[in-house]
């Protein structure tokens, strides 16, 4: 458990230090820049794209795209989980599951499941033997502990299935 307390604990000053501006729609400036930046190299945005500086549609597009592989909410809005996530290409402040875990965590984990081809089961926010199976089957096809708990490297590789929209 001390680990996961100092990963969280790192998490925060990690995002304390960024001290970046929520950045959306018709924002305009260098943060946008470096926001475009990070989206190129994460390949939400084509290489080659113009670093204008400016929070286009299209940019707002790559960001909701970006926030669903990480699990963030889908709102095209760059905040300080967002931002976070962006630096790091990892999901951020996800809880730990396992089963009898409920709520939009486990809905969540469920569809990415599913979308790993995984879990054919209800998307229902009740975490029992179908979705612990569909766990530990993801677990061993990405070459992690089969233990059948979602941690940290169980939803860093769950976000790598996703492919880039668009690109």
């Amino acid at each position: 458990m001390q680990s996961t307390n100092n990963q969280s604990i790192q998490s925060q000053e990690f995002a304390t230090q960024l001290n970046k501006p929520v950045l959306q729609f018709g924002s305009k400036g260098n943060e946008v820049k470096e926001l475009q930046k990070l989206l190129i190299h994460w390949n939400y945005l084509p290489y080659g794209f113009s670093i204008d500086g400016y929070f286009s549609t299209t940019v707002q597009d790559a960001v909701t795209a970006f926030q669903y592989r990480v699990f963030l909410k889908m709102d095209g809005i760059v905040g300080k989980n967002t931002w976070q996530a962006l630096y790091t290409g990892a999901p951020v402040n996800m809880p730990m599951l396992q089963r009898g875990s409920q709520g939009e965590a486990v809905k969540t984990l469920q569809r990415a499941l599913a979308d790993s081809n995984s879990y054919y089961g209800v998307n229902d926010g009740n975490f029992g033997p179908i979705t612990e199976a569909a766990v530990r089957t993801f677990q061993k096809n990405a070459g992690l502990v089969v233990d059948g708990i979602v941690g940290n490297k169980t939803w860093y590789a769950l976000s790598k299935i996703y492919a880039p929209v668009g690109c």
